[in-house]
């Protein structure tokens, strides 16, 4: 998917001259009036970053980059703003923005911050592509493979998996065959880490 630079600024003159610098600059653009219009139009695998006014009629930008994680949107947010204060920037890089602007800064400032914003939402988004990949394997595996599963990631030995689940030892084993199929793992500690990494660890 394309990774667009989304512009939000309800001043319209100044939001076609950013525009136009970010595309002369390469990189693929979109303009939004307002944070609503801008968040009516967002899908949920978007990829890119925004550029958001600070001091907006109605959403503000502070309340846009809130939307944005309540969404769980891996788009990064820059600020730009005429008037910044330190406690506005505080909090703003407190949840989470890749950087604050006045919009008098250096054009190279905010060009840099926007190659930052979209390297940050591409390992974002590759971590969560991969953390999908990880539960689908695991989802392959059926129920007594998945309680096979979580008692070997306990360092119990087949002996005691057997007595815990009522089963014989044989077909632990078989089980942990097909675990180590299924997954293409090859110990416990690899077995293990993978089923941290798919989060499924913290959920038990």
């Amino acid at each position: 998917m394309t990774a667009i630079v989304h512009l939000v600024d309800d001043d319209a003159s100044f939001l076609r001259a950013l525009a136009r610098l970010v595309r002369l600059s390469g990189f693929t653009v979109s303009t939004h009036s307002s944070a609503d219009d801008f968040l009516a139009t967002l899908l949920p695998s978007a990829a890119g970053c925004v550029v958001a006014d600070l001091a907006m009629p109605g959403m503000d930008g502070m309340r846009l980059q809130t939307a944005l994680r309540e969404a769980a949107s891996l788009l990064p947010v820059i600020f730009l703003t005429g008037h910044g204060t330190i406690p506005a920037t505080v909090q703003a890089m407190r949840l989470g923005a890749e950087d604050f602007l006045t919009k008098q800064a250096p054009k190279q400032d905010l060009l840099a911050a926007i190659t930052r914003a979209l390297a940050r939402n591409a390992t974002a988004v590759a971590e969560r592509e991969r953390q999908r990949s990880l539960q689908d394997a695991f989802r392959t595996l059926t129920r007594r493979e998945q309680e096979v599963m979580h008692l070997v990631v306990q360092g119990k030995l087949n002996k005691q998996i057997s007595a815990e689940l009522g089963i014989h030892e044989r077909t632990v084993k078989l089980h942990r065959t097909n675990l180590t199929s299924k997954l293409q793992v090859r110990s416990v500690a690899e077995l293990t880490r993978l089923a941290q990494q798919a989060g499924l660890l913290a959920l038990r």
